[in-house]
């Protein structure tokens, strides 16, 4: 099956690079093409694990929040309070519907006093961030700026990046960025990606620069084994690292999703930014859902068997007796703990650590164990 691009499906700045280096399949996301493998996957783990690897993750579209209201309108459309959200700094911040179900959960930036982007996961958070200004007369514009992401993770990183950029760049705290002027390559560089590994985000903000910028990375990382690679689904499984979209429904919410600790409500158990003055869309329904004790958990899974097929869809887990308790939303072979991990969203009580269950895979009936995440079978 071929893959065809188009003005509905774009390509990134670093697409060629991407597929000169290896890469050979692709899915679409954010209306963008991700590269999501090469034919050589061990390769690709041991580079992300043990050295660096180079990842076009240019469809993580930044939605541009700028003007008079900007501050007021992103503390308002994510659940984690950000009024006190410096210049220079990032946080995981997700957002939520009016009914508390997520509608993405991206990475808020705050590139000056008046500018915020949101660096999102798959759904279409412009037209909701646009739909929200406009209801709420805000004085914003709202805009899919000139900015391709482009990963550098693993454990060495810090090292090639500091040799394509300079030394400064190991500096840069955990989830902290700085604008960066390389030459005529123009970016920001934030100490951020979607890996358990640690490494880089580099927002490049002119997109005829991308080959330039990957070349630039490619040459520096080679003494450090960087290698080319994409968001890692067995290593990002072990770290648990939540895949929007994929591991949640349209109706999961996040302390479903186990992202509750990054949302703002009052109370003793809700983190140290809880706030009673914080307003949000969805608080008064996620007051509502956290209090009712029904809600469902995703949780780890350890499966019994051999390494199974790819997951293509959401599959049932089922109950030793055979009654569906929720459903099997990401699955990988391990090569870190050597066993079938997945992510699986469950009813109560069937979340419990420990929990006996059954899936269907690969026309086999296997066992499988709850367990708490992020893993830790060693």
């Amino acid at each position: 099956m071929e893959l065809i691009v188009g003005p509905r499906t774009r390509v990134t700045p670093f697409t060629d690079r991407a597929v000169a280096a290896g890469m050979t399949k692709a899915m679409v996301y954010n209306h963008t093409v991700l590269p999501i493998g090469t034919d050589d996957p061990s390769a690709e783990y041991r580079a992300l694990t043990q050295a660096a690897a180079i990842w076009d993750v240019g469809c993580e579209r930044q939605v541009q929040i700028t003007g008079a209201d900007a501050h007021r309108l992103v503390t308002y459309l994510c659940a984690r309070d950000l009024r006190d959200l410096p210049v220079g700094v990032a946080r995981y911040a997700p957002m939520c519907d009016h009914d508390g179900r997520l509608v993405n959960d991206p990475m808020a930036l705050r590139i000056d006093e008046t500018t915020f982007w949101l660096s999102i996961a798959d759904s279409d958070v412009l037209l909701w961030a646009r739909a929200v200004a406009g209801e709420g007369g805000y004085d914003v514009e709202v805009t899919e700026p000139d900015v391709w992401p482009l990963a550098i993770q693993g454990p060495r990183a810090a090292d090639v990046v500091a040799a394509a950029l300079g030394e400064w760049a190991r500096e840069l705290r955990f989830f902290s960025f700085a604008r960066h002027d390389h030459g005529d390559i123009p970016m920001v560089v934030c100490r951020s990606g979607w890996s358990g590994q640690g490494g880089f985000e580099l927002f490049l903000m002119d997109s005829t620069k991308g080959e330039q910028l990957w070349d630039l990375l490619w040459e520096a990382g080679q003494p450090f084994g960087l290698g080319v690679g994409a968001p890692n689904n067995p290593e990002r499984i072990e770290s648990f690292l939540l895949s929007f979209g994929g591991d949640t429904d349209p109706e999961t919410d996040p302390d479903e999703a186990g992202i509750g600790r990054f949302v703002s409500l009052s109370g003793d158990d809700d983190g140290p930014e809880a706030s009673t003055s914080h307003d949000f869309i969805g608080k008064a329904a996620l007051r509502a859902r956290r209090a009712s004790g029904s809600q469902r958990r995703l949780v780890g899974l350890v499966i019994d068997g051999d390494a199974p097929s790819p997951l293509r869809s959401p599959r049932s887990v089922q109950s030793p007796d055979g009654h569906p308790v929720g459903t099997l939303r990401a699955l990988a072979r391990s090569p870190r703990f050597d066993a079938n991990i997945g992510l699986a969203l469950l009813d109560p009580p069937w979340f419990e650590p420990g929990t006996e269950l059954r899936v269907s895979l690969d026309g086999a009936n296997r066992a499988a164990t709850t367990t708490t995440l992020p893993f830790n079978l060693d």
